[in-house]
């Protein structure tokens, strides 16, 4: 196993950090650490939220710890105003002076600057410049946010902790009422969410509002910590008093906001109904995807992308005997066969988590014939715990410690074994762990990057990687026997593949969303509730959906200009260490750091 000295010697890492040291004599190379020192205070300053998230609100940001963010039309346009005033320092640099990493580092910022500035200035709704138009829906807001940070990323380690919670909690109130402030103003420039988000929304705020004060989850969760801390005093007392007296009458103001939309509102799903509707969704796909490509083209690449998937599952599916009806209609009898679930008991859920871990350990043991550089901490399957399986998704994976102690992990959510089809899980599994997100995040976690740079997490590049590496792990002999797992990969890529039309198909060429959920059944057998789901998520966040696999196809398209450029000396190790070393970046930075470790390989 190689460590990071290591790495260091050879490759694209070398090439990169070798140049690094010797742009260090250059005046504007010299300029970049400060300069990017400097853009990250500025942000954090503007948020509170943020500072709690890195756990850098301490020493002089102790304060931070009970604010929230500003949720103001106010602070949005100072936030594009900075976004401009260091766009502009930024350029004052000479690009060409900069070698290695410096180079990477200054392109990175500088893609996410440039798209931020140019959607700012040219949108004047939304809480960003692209890419999320609605304050308020199902997915988005205060009232969406602020319970899950509170309780997930909010310390309660001491009184002051505690206290800081609790002025939260009624910052918590004034912020929905300052989005209030800012959904008036969009509504009055045409921007509204479809009726039947609104409908969503107004659904999940009457469950919030539901739980009695002192059985809400606000004060549960302060109640709780401070408990197991030994903290004295009424704390639970304290918030639900917050609770009652102001939490609650604003959230019912929001009610009353979401009714007054909801007689405004049309039920076109797409954003190309905004002001300047289709430039809007450019941007967005800019802001998500990092990619060039028009929608007509995305949706063109979706379509052939959609076809070459059902072709192979097609042949696959004949060879198990499955050769009734449609791809979908036969991937809908595989969701319903009872035979490929696990038993819905404590037995089952072991024996799936006992099955997957085994299935990630082995593809963990063939890592170095793919990896120069292997991920240190160790990484398990693990189950969801019950008391927050309700709320929480499917699946998801959580870092290791920065010391390696504490192992990463892959948590999988076991509420009900019918949502977890025995052929579907290897495939998430491998996307969320080894040979994805894990072996991504270890390699990123001990890179030599700026602050900046981790905070730089591009929606493509990290989820493209990992989409990418279900296709590795097919590649690396994972489902030689297990044909039916081969199936569950298949249709994973097909999902993402559906993904692409559907959005431009919403977005662009202006689908219902009745439309776009008979074209997701049809193409994926997926059942309605998880179709509609799906859909309304990319109505909320245009462009997100197409991220997966406009980067996945990046990448590939890199390998293969790699293989061909290096013949006989090309070596899959070299090139995922290469991709993986730089960090999170945009596919045309990503392609720059590629023909860095071209240009050392032929040497």
């Amino acid at each position: 196993m190689l460590d990071r000295r290591q790495l260091m010697t050879g490759g694209a890492a070398a090439w990169l950090f070798a140049a690094t040291r010797r742009a260090r004599s250059e005046p504007s190379a010299d300029k970049l650490e400060p300069l990017f020192d400097a853009f990250v205070e500025a942000d954090l300053d503007a948020s509170p939220e943020e500072a709690t998230s890195l756990g850098l609100d301490t020493g002089p940001r102790a304060r931070q710890r009970s604010q929230l963010d500003d949720r103001t039309c106010a602070a949005i346009a100072r936030h594009k105003r900075r976004t401009a005033e260091q766009l502009s320092r930024l350029h004052a640099l000479d690009p060409a002076t900069l070698r290695g990493m410096d180079r990477v580092h200054y392109e990175v910022v500088r893609f996410g600057l440039e798209a931020a500035d140019v959607a700012g200035k040219r949108h004047d709704y939304g809480p960003a410049g692209a890419g999320a138009p609605y304050v308020i829906s199902q997915l988005t807001g205060a009232y969406v946010t602020i319970p899950d940070f509170l309780d997930g990323q909010h310390p309660i380690a001491s009184p002051a902790d505690a206290d800081a919670y609790l002025a939260r909690l009624a910052a918590f109130a004034t912020a929905m009422d300052q989005e209030i402030e800012t959904v008036r103003h969009d509504a009055a420039l045409g921007c509204i969410p479809p009726g039947f988000l609104l409908q969503g929304a107004r659904a999940q705020m009457l469950r919030l509002r539901a739980a009695p004060p002192s059985t809400a989850s606000l004060v549960t969760s302060l109640a709780r910590r401070a408990r197991q801390r030994g903290i004295g005093g009424d704390p639970a007392g304290d918030a639900a008093r917050i609770v009652r007296d102001a939490v609650y009458p604003a959230l019912e103001r929001q009610i009353a906001l979401v009714d007054e939309l909801q007689a405004r509102a049309t039920n076109d799903a797409g954003v190309w109904k905004l002001r300047r509707g289709d430039e809007y969704y450019a941007d967005s796909l800019t802001a998500w995807t990092t990619s060039p490509l028009a929608p007509a083209e995305i949706h063109k690449l979706g379509n052939a992308a959609v076809a070459d998937c059902a072709s192979q599952l097609d042949a696959l599916m004949k060879r198990q005997g499955l050769t009734r009806g449609s791809v979908g209609e036969r991937l809908r009898a595989l969701f319903e066969d009872p035979k490929l679930r696990y038993p819905d008991t404590d037995a089952g859920r072991q024996r799936l988590l006992a099955e997957l871990n085994a299935r990630v350990q082995t593809a963990r043991s063939r890592l170095p014939q793919y990896f120069g550089v292997l991920p240190r901490a160790g990484v398990v399957v693990k189950r969801v715990p019950a008391y927050m399986e309700a709320v929480r998704p499917g699946g998801y994976y959580q870092p290791p410690s920065l010391d390696g102690a504490r192992p990463g992990a892959y948590y999988v959510n076991l509420r009900n074994l019918a949502e977890m089809p025995t052929w579907m899980l290897a495939n998430s599994a491998f996307h969320q762990s080894i040979p994805g997100h894990h072996v991504k995040n270890s390699v990123y976690q001990e890179a030599r990057l700026p602050l900046i740079r981790k905070l730089a997490m591009f929606s493509a590049y990290l989820e493209g990687w990992s989409l990418y590496a279900e296709q590795l792990a097919d590649e690396m002999g994972m489902y030689d026997r297990d044909p039916l797992g081969r199936i569950g990969y298949l249709h994973g890529a097909l999902l993402c593949a559906v993904r692409l039309v559907v959005d431009t198909g919403l977005h662009a060429m202006r689908w219902s969303r009745e439309r776009a959920l008979a074209y997701y059944t049809a193409a994926l057998g997926a059942p309605a509730a998880t179709a509609a789901t799906e859909i309304e998520r990319y109505c909320v966040w245009p462009g997100q959906a197409c991220a997966y696999l406009l980067d996945k196809l990046a990448i590939l398209e890199l390998r293969a200009k790699a293989k061909a450029a290096l013949g006989p000396r090309f070596d899959i190790r070299r090139f995922h260490d290469a991709v993986l070393s730089c960090g999170a970046v945009p596919q045309r930075v990503l392609a720059m750091v590629v023909d860095g470790h071209l240009a050392a390989a032929r040497g």
